[in-house]
């Protein structure tokens, strides 16, 4: 083995990796074309920053078209494939999954402080002094968050109260209509808040999407929604009693094959009346429980339906398991896996159950007016696109996740960039003190926070330069919460004008970001 090493000069990276492979070493190969793939990717997301971003069309590998400013669905729906990227799109990921909003700020924030690292690089800086001062900067800026605070929720009860602090996060993604989606969202939240709030479930406010009339028709129902018509004649039921069979509803077949012979017609009267009996029996021993209610995931057979319908029992059909479940929850039915008449403890409860049509669509709705609060709620909302259903539905969705962190930490940030000029201002500062390499990569962290409201003041079409030096004149002067006024030319008080962005998921969109890059 020596001696082929010595008579061929040794093995090269060549012959150790299978052919068609690639290898890239070295700053301007390596490094900087990873950067350069980073930045891409923040460049396209960054436009759709705040009420004024862009909406972006994305169509995914099966053609479907996606017209929406939510970073995390333009990154999910790309399918980036390049590795260094990829680690951007993870991070926004796991922002989206974990908080479920400002994931823009963590593709933005990533590739900004990227593009600052390439600029340190071609300065001669070493990649290790530039990690130590963004670790540093890191550290400090989410130190100095923490004393950043505007607001502080005092209820989660209160609608008015809680609808102002949601309505910055969906203005985000619908401008304009942030106003019917805070209050709705508000509404539906504290509808299914537990007695002990830390145990809020995002899952249990539904989301119905039916197209027609505008989103001003939106509305939100105690109970929930079933995008059906039910199978049978009977369409209204009220004080319902409902049994949920997760299985077929038809008599259960004999596990072996067998033959029957039938000599006569006689026989074949009876054959054919045994199996009649043997069903009535079943859904009169259902009836006699009280049910006037019956959904099912799987089949309904037509000898079944017949004996439901003489014996005056809705007749529903879902096949999908997530909403049996839903439904299971909100009205105490237990899904059932065999067919027969259920136990007392097993039947749920429901104050009407009714189809109606609402722009031209069959829907069965599951109501309980009449408790305060339910376990489920339902917002319906209305347009006249599918893909703006879809972006009204993100956007209740960010409003909803929002709720949820609330009930965790209800402190809040002044939004609009102000945050972001105070954590610039704060960094400059250290910088200043810091010796060695280390202060021009907290520096760079620094100019990083400033892309915020700079980009916010140019997707309102304001004078970038003249409107952000405003901001750090007022910021000099100790008006620490005025941001970008993105309605008129300038900046304005955003504890004036109620525009906040909450702490922690601010908090965890910056270390994301830092984390990637």
């Amino acid at each position: 083995m020596t001696h082929f090493l010595q008579g061929s000069g040794g093995v090269g990276l060549t012959d150790l990796l299978k052919d068609g492979h690639k290898h890239f070493s070295g700053v301007d190969e390596a490094v900087m074309k990873n950067i350069e793939a980073c930045k891409k990717l923040s460049t396209i997301t960054r436009t759709s920053i705040g009420p004024n971003g862009m909406n972006k069309m994305v169509v995914n590998h099966l053609g479907k078209l996606f017209l929406t400013n939510d970073a995390a669905t333009i990154v999910r729906e790309m399918e980036v494939v390049h590795p260094a990227a990829k680690l951007v799109a993870l991070a926004a990921k796991s922002q989206e999954e974990e908080i479920g909003d400002n994931t823009n700020l963590v593709v933005v924030m990533a590739g900004v402080l990227l593009e600052g690292a390439e600029d340190l690089l071609r300065t001669g800086l070493h990649t290790a002094d530039i990690i130590a001062g963004y670790s540093r900067a890191s550290k400090a800026s989410m130190e100095h968050l923490e004393t950043l605070c505007m607001h502080t929720l005092p209820n989660l009860r209160d609608e008015k109260a809680v609808a102002l602090a949601l309505k910055s996060a969906i203005g985000a993604k619908q401008y304009g209509l942030e106003d019917i989606l805070s209050d709705l969202v508000a509404k539906a939240c504290i509808q299914i808040l537990p007695k002990d709030p830390k145990q809020f479930i995002v899952d249990n406010i539904r989301v119905a999407k039916i197209p027609g009339m505008s989103v001003h028709d939106s509305f939100l129902m105690k109970g929930f929604v079933l995008t059906r018509d039910s199978e049978g004649t009977i369409k209204h039921m009220d004080n319902a009693k409902i049994v949920v069979f997760g299985t077929e509803v038809d008599l259960s077949a004999t596990e072996t094959k067998g033959n029957v012979l039938i000599k006569n017609a006689e026989e074949l009267m009876n054959y054919s009346k045994s199996e009649e009996e043997a069903m009535e029996k079943v859904v009169q021993e259902i009836s006699d429980t009280g049910v006037n209610v019956l959904l099912a995931q799987s089949v309904v057979s037509e000898m079944a339906m017949h004996f439901c319908e003489r014996m005056k029992i809705m007749v529903l059909k879902c096949p999908s398991k997530f909403e049996i479940a839903r439904i299971c929850k909100l009205t105490g039915a237990t899904s059932l896996a065999r067919f027969g008449a259920p136990l007392p403890e097993e039947i749920g409860t429901c104050d009407r159950v009714s189809v109606d049509e609402l722009g031209g669509h069959k829907c069965t709705t599951f109501i309980r007016d009449k408790l305060e609060s339910t376990r489920v709620a339902t917002i319906v909302l209305r347009s006249s696109t599918a893909n703006h259903l879809d972006d009204l539905q993100r956007a209740v969705d960010n409003g909803v996740n929002i709720f949820k962190q609330l009930v965790k930490d209800q402190r809040m940030v002044a939004g609009g960039g102000a945050c972001e000029i105070g954590l610039a201002n704060h960094l400059n500062a250290l910088a200043e003190k810091t010796p060695g390499l280390e202060q021009y990569a907290i520096k760079k962290y620094a100019e990083a926070f400033e892309t915020i409201p700079r980009t916010l003041a140019e997707n309102a079409g304001q004078d970038t330069t003249s409107t952000v030096s405003d901001l750090y004149a007022a910021h000099a002067e100790g008006n620490v919460f005025m941001g970008i006024n993105v309605e008129r030319e300038g900046i304005a008080d955003m504890k004036a004008t109620n525009v906040m962005d909450h702490l922690v998921s601010k908090k965890e969109a910056l270390r994301l970001a830092a984390e990637a890059a």
